[in-house]
């Protein structure tokens, strides 16, 4: 089961997906990353949205596109909290201006992202509202035509925010011991879990680690990922960082993987390993080992869009190719 995706972030990246077992019968399956909840998750003011009624028709088209070519469309939801507010990535990801529309970003804390703007500590009642608003997205997304979702809890976004005691110092029923950081993540998971169908998918996307002292770490990711499999979730999509603007991170090939594979055989929920992942062997391997249950692409996809069929033909699986590629098949 190998999963080839788009870059995490924001302006509709994608994600191209072969599940084998997860309930969609081994089809490939597209995924709309980072696609916001409410207006003020987007992480960019350029990103795509799912708040409104009137999203629907408009993803009806894209998710009609995507089953027309045999493959299983499927969304991110997601909300930025602090990291919100934002240029887009190839203008700088800055912080917006007034001038530019800049809008009043949420966390969990008043504890600003490096130079980012401090956010606005969330009420009781706008954290109500953040999982009503993931429910509400949930069906809208079933209604445009999405077969699998995956919550968006990592890379220092707001649920990711609410775990680590980095960013979260709330006195609250939502701060101090790690149940009470656990309770608005498991608390969208359960929700979002309940409004989709049982009999499809539904994905959590975490950041195993912050990799800063005092921070969010593996063992609460174990923790946190049992809890998640209990609630009925599918697949753990196992990355890590960005919470703080300063973190210490040994990025390599492969770097992230043993955290997958750590949560996989801890927590007993399978996992999909991202990060420096590039060569059509380095991924089988990492599957054909049993590391995790899925392989990630990022960045390495966008390098070469190409990347599933150039794979597929070294690996010597069969898979579909489109009609005008068909000479390089051979």
């Amino acid at each position: 089961m190998c999963t080839y995706s788009a870059v995490d972030g924001h302006v509709n990246d994608w994600h191209l997906v072969h599940l084998g077992g997860l309930a969609l019968g081994g089809a490939a399956l597209v995924m709309s990353e980072a696609t916001a909840v409410v207006p003020e998750g987007r992480i960019s003011d350029c990103d795509a949205g799912i708040w409104s009624d009137a999203h629907v028709a408009d993803w009806q088209r894209v998710t009609r596109f995507i089953a027309a070519q045999g493959a299983i469309p499927a969304v991110q939801l997601a909300h930025a909290g602090r990291k919100a507010s934002t240029s887009k990535p190839w203008t700088g990801s800055k912080p917006l201006t007034a001038e530019q529309g800049a809008w009043q970003t949420l966390g969990p804390s008043p504890i600003a992202f490096g130079a980012y703007p401090v956010p606005r500590e969330m009420t009781l009642a706008e954290i109500d509202a953040v999982v009503a608003a993931f429910v509400a997205a949930t069906r809208r997304a079933l209604a445009a035509g999405f077969q699998c979702v995956e919550v968006h809890a990592a890379h220092g976004y707001l649920l990711h925010q609410f775990l680590s005691p980095l960013s979260n110092q709330r006195t609250d029923d939502y701060g101090g011991s790690q149940i009470n950081r656990f309770r608005l993540p498991l608390r969208v998971a359960r929700a979002v879990r309940e409004a989709f169908p049982q009999a499809l998918p539904v994905f959590v996307r975490i950041s195993a680690t912050d990799w800063k002292e005092g921070g969010w770490d593996l063992t609460g990711s174990i923790a946190l990922c049992k809890e998640l499999r209990a609630l009925g979730i599918d697949l753990i999509d196992v990355s890590s960082g960005a919470l703080v603007h300063d973190a210490q991170i040994p990025a390599g090939p492969g770097f992230q993987v043993p955290f997958a594979v750590a949560i996989r055989t801890q927590a007993d929920i399978a996992t999909g390993a991202v990060g420096f992942i590039t060569s059509p062997a380095q991924a089988e391997q990492i599957v054909a080992t049993g590391q995790a249950d899925a392989v990630f692409l990022a960045r390495e996809l966008l390098r070469d869009p190409h990347w599933p069929l150039r794979a597929a033909r070294v690996l010597g699986a069969e898979v579909a190719w489109p009609n005008p590629y068909l000479r390089g098949k051979i």
